[in-house]
């Protein structure tokens, strides 16, 4: 499987996709890529999540979690690959 989904993500992506949530990587942040989030009509390649297929070389082996913590609650993507990441977890290094 290219990317793996927690079951507290799997319920998130059932809410909120409309009609699915999709999942991207840009260039940029302060490691030089960046997870992109968004909401597609695309058919999606896991549960209710659509991968750009470009993003697949930087995901693969990848955890998409939903966090809840007091700050608020997120996506997030463990990422065994990364070499390096920002302090706030937005970008990365492969």
């Amino acid at each position: 499987m290219i990317l793996n989904v927690t079951e507290k993500a799997k319920e998130y992506l059932a809410r909120v996709g409309n009609p699915n949530v999709s999942l991207s990587v840009k260039g940029g942040g302060c490691s030089g890529f960046t997870y992109e989030w968004g909401t597609t009509d695309k058919n999606p390649t896991v549960e209710n999540l659509w991968l750009d297929p470009m993003a697949e070389m930087f995901v693969f082996g990848c955890t998409v979690d939903y966090v809840e913590e007091l700050g608020g609650s997120y996506l997030k993507v463990l990422n065994p690959n990364a070499k390096a990441s920002c302090g706030c977890g937005e970008s990365f290094a492969i």
